[in-house]
């Protein structure tokens, strides 16, 4: 059974579709309607709104239904709506409509397109049909052409085109050109038949809308060429530039400012790049390679030329600098270039005269000659030569030196002493030196050969890269010192005696010398290029060992120097005789003492050790003497003194009977000391016990002679004394008795004196003590008196403040309140008079009344 209802409201600018299952036809029905349904009858589509299309809008409507020419859909014989099924139909502003059953909305309302000035729309046919124009001309249009819509314009769709892109306008502004292809056969703007793939350039200022068969390849700039730059251009096919010449495929020429203030390249020619101007001073000049033959325009290859300031020039195409921009020689007094011909030509030469007279003389150059132009002057090369170098002349002073080479005969000379101008024919020579004797000379410079005459070589590690090598090697040998020098091509050597400034000869080198060092010894330690004479020391460690097998450990020191005799080539020939004299020195010496500590026991070492080993280097003569020195004949070294600088047993064994040795000879040392000390102080005791006995005995013959006279004195004293004492007795007692009359007298007068002033200070005492009692109780009463005055006021006053704060009505009420209580509390008792009384007192009815209420309150209680 169907849910639809039966009757169907349709709305106005509604519609509805509805099947009719019995003949299986499907009908519009357009409201405003009410629509009863049949059960045969079923509504497939609405109610929905009709379509509104506004102004400038249109919508695309697929199977569109077929229409009569008065506009009217039309139904086959069976009442069903016919349509143009795959087709589509535009349909513009117009009164709403409904779509037919079968009919679809591809496209909904859409506002129509509006294609801008300057713009336009590319469309391609879908379909064969013919466009009606709007100037109502008709245009066959066949399926895949394509064409354009211009603007200003509001564009109407068709189905029988569809929408490709949108093309705008290239603005072509002054001093440009816009550049564009054919895609395929065409007339250009301008008229001109253009074939597919050609392209040509537009150069009309404004907007341009290319056609449907032409592409905007690119907007060419115009080159604004200066009076320092050209443009520099390449034809990549023949044609005619703008300029008017004819040009090949391949060709390049220049655009200067003679030619355009502004230029635009053509389609057929590549810009290769913008060119500088060269410009030459009058102290400039350059060299320019294959050059461009300005008569002929043809480019000279294999050629060079010459171009001289002041003047600016483009380079042509093809044309580069050899060597850039170069200065002018300007050539100094010291100064002179050296000039190698390229090719034959004739020099012409000038010469100044005696006279000062200038004379030019010519000169037939071959390829390869070289010769000389000497200073001062300037000067611009030739094409013909090319400048091998500039040379200034070398100042020397008579300690400096450099190595010459002469390059056609080989020989090298050192020259010193003089300012020196190299010749065309001869170079600086480089002279090579071992790596450790440049090592040595770099060393030179920073360490004090006597000083630092231990230095070690290994600790060495100075680069002498900084050496010029084409100056002469010097070297100043120390004071006291000598330096051996072979010359390799003489096949001698010479001997230097510092202090003294060595020059090397090309074909000389120093001699090295390399000394054991370290202790113990070892070789190659020291090395040194100056054989230092001494007198110096040297000091070792050796090992030896005694008859009793102890081994000892000494460090030994020598004073050396060589006995050289500087006027015997035969004396100098031997002081290198031995290339490591320290060593060999060592060896034999260590040699001698070993034997001669072989010989004793270790006892008798320790004891004698001093003399032992300098009489077993320096020998003893008949008498036992040691010698003075000893002297090495292979190279005149002389030992002068041995030390031995300290003694220490290898085992031990040797070790513990060493320090047993050592403290006995302490404990002998310290025994010896302290009986010295002990005699010493019992000496200076013994003196000073004298020198005191000497001065108590001198000290009492003065006390002697000072008691004599003391005792004469004490005679004298007594004399006078006994003269004068009876004399000074008398008048002590008389004086003594007229002092005791006298204090016995003031004595009273002192007494009545203080009895007064006693008796008059107590008096007053009891005065001032009974006037300070009555003024005491004075003032006690007249302060209670205030007190009791103070208290009645404010009694008083707080009576009066009281009743003035209550009020004569409440004290009324208040005096009222206690009889008035009683009463009412007799009252409530129901009592209308009870009588108690003890006989004794007069009756009280108020008092009986407060005690009947305390009673019952004490009940209640």
């Amino acid at each position: 059974m169907s849910s639809q209802p039966s009757v169907i409201r349709v709305p106005p600018f509604s519609y509805i579709h509805i099947l009719d299952n019995n003949v299986n036809v499907t009908s519009i029905v357009a409201g405003p309607r009410t629509y009863t349904r049949p059960d045969h009858v079923r509504v497939v589509l609405g109610p929905e709104k009709m379509i509104t299309i506004p102004p400038r809008h249109y919508c695309v409507v697929g199977n569109p239904v077929v229409r009569d020419d008065g506009g009217n859909p039309v139904v086959d014989e069976y009442g069903q709506y016919k349509l143009r099924f795959g087709d589509e139909e535009v349909r513009e502003a117009q009164d709403r409509f409904p779509l037919y059953p079968g009919e679809s909305l591809v496209t909904g309302v859409t506002q129509m397109p509006v294609i801008e000035t300057n713009t336009a729309m590319l469309l391609r046919a879908k379909r064969d049909f013919k466009q009606t124009l709007a100037d109502g001309a008709t245009v066959d249009r066949i399926a895949g052409e394509e064409w354009l819509v211009r603007g200003p314009t509001v564009f109407k769709p068709m189905v029988e085109a569809e929408y490709v892109r949108t093309v705008e306008a290239t603005v072509v502004r002054p001093n440009q050109a816009l550049r564009l292809r054919a895609r395929r056969d065409c007339i250009d703007a301008n008229g001109v038949q253009r074939r597919t793939g050609e392209e040509w350039q537009l150069r009309s200022e404004g907007a341009y809308l290319p056609s449907v068969h032409e592409v905007v390849v690119d907007v060419v700039s115009a080159y604004v060429l200066t009076e320092k730059t050209a443009l520099h251009l390449r034809a990549t096919r023949n044609f005619d530039d703008a300029l008017g010449v004819s040009r090949r495929a391949g060709e390049e020429w220049l655009v200067t400012l003679a030619d355009a203030d502004q230029y635009i390249p053509d389609v057929y020619e590549a810009v290769v790049g913008q060119i500088e101007i060269t410009t030459l001073t009058n102290r400039q000049y350059c060299v320019v390679v294959d050059p461009v033959d300005a008569k002929t325009g043809r480019q000279r290859f294999g050629h060079r030329e010459v171009r001289i300031g002041e003047r600016s020039f483009f380079l042509n195409p093809g044309e580069r600098l050899e060597s850039g921009i170069e200065d002018v020689y300007v050539l100094g007094e010291d100064e002179a270039l050296v000039i190698r011909a390229n090719q034959a030509f004739d020099d012409v030469v000038a010469s100044r005269g005696a006279d000062g007279a200038v004379t030019e003389t010519t000169v037939a150059r071959t390829p390869g000659d070289l010769w000389m132009i000497m200073g001062p002057r300037e000067y611009f090369p030739r094409v013909e030569v090319s400048v091998v170098d500039v040379r200034r002349a070398i100042p020397l002073d008579d300690n400096e030196g450099i190595y010459v080479r002469n390059i056609t005969s080989g020989e090298v000379t050192v020259v010193s002493g003089e300012s020196y101008m190299i010749r065309e024919d001869e170079e600086l020579w480089r002279k090579e030196l071992p790596a450790d004797v440049e090592a040595l000379l770099a060393n030179a410079a920073t360490r004090d050969p006597l000083a630092d005459r231990h230095a070690r070589g290994n600790d060495d590690n100075t680069s002498a890269s900084g050496r010029d090598m084409t100056r002469a090697v010097t070297f100043r040998v120390p004071h006291n010192a000598a330096v051996q020098i072979y010359d390799y091509k003489l096949k001698e050597s010479r001997v230097v005696f510092g202090p003294d400034l060595v020059l090397l000869r090309p074909d000389e080198q120093f001699t090295p010398i390399c000394l054991s060092g370290d202790k113990p010894k070892r070789p190659n330690v020291i090395k040194s290029l100056a054989l230092l004479l001494g007198p110096d020391f040297a000091t070792d460690i050796i090992t030896v060992e005694t008859s009793d097998h102890a081994r000892l450990s000494l460090q030994l020191s020598y004073n050396w120097h060589f006995d050289v005799d500087r006027s015997s080539p035969e004396s100098v020939r031997k002081l290198f005789s031995i290339s490591d004299f320290v060593g060999d020195m060592c060896k034999r010496i260590a040699s001698r003492v070993r034997g001669a500590v072989a010989q004793v026991p270790f006892d008798v070492f320790h004891k004698t050790s001093a003399t032992l080993i300098p009489a077993a280097l320096f020998g003893q003569d008949d008498e036992g003497n040691v010698g003075s020195y000893y002297k090495f004949p292979g190279n005149n070294l002389v030992i002068t003194s041995i030390d031995i600088q300290s003694v220490e047993p290898v085992d031990q064994r040797t070790r513990d009977s060493l320090q047993k040795s050592v403290q006995l000879a302490i404990q002998i040392t310290t025994a010896s000391q302290e009986a010295t000390a002990k005699h010493n102080a019992a000496r200076v005791e013994q003196e000073a016990r004298g020198a005191l006995e000497r001065q108590r005995i001198q000290d009492e013959v003065r006390a002697e002679e000072s008691r004599k006279e003391l005792l004469s004195l004490k005679a004298l004293s007594a004399a006078v004394a006994s003269s004068g004492q009876a004399t000074a007795e008398a008048k002590a007692r008389a004086e003594a008795a007229k002092i005791a009359g006298e204090s016995s007298l003031e004595e009273a007068k002192l007494k009545v004196k203080a009895q007064e002033i006693e008796s008059t200070a107590e008096l007053a005492r009891l005065v001032a003590h009974q006037n300070a009692e009555v003024d005491h109780m004075r003032k006690l009463n007249e302060l209670e008196v205030a007190k009791a005055r103070a208290e009645a006021d404010i009694e008083t006053k707080r009576w009066v403040e009281s009743v003035a704060a209550l009020g004569p009505e409440t004290i009324r009420d208040l005096a009222r309140a206690g009889p008035e209580t009683q009463v009412a509390l007799l009252k409530s008792l129901g009592i209308s008079s009870v009588l108690v009384t003890d006989g004794n007192s007069p009756i009280n009815l108020f008092n009986t009344a407060s005690g009947l209420i305390g009673s019952g309150a004490g009940a209640d209680q």
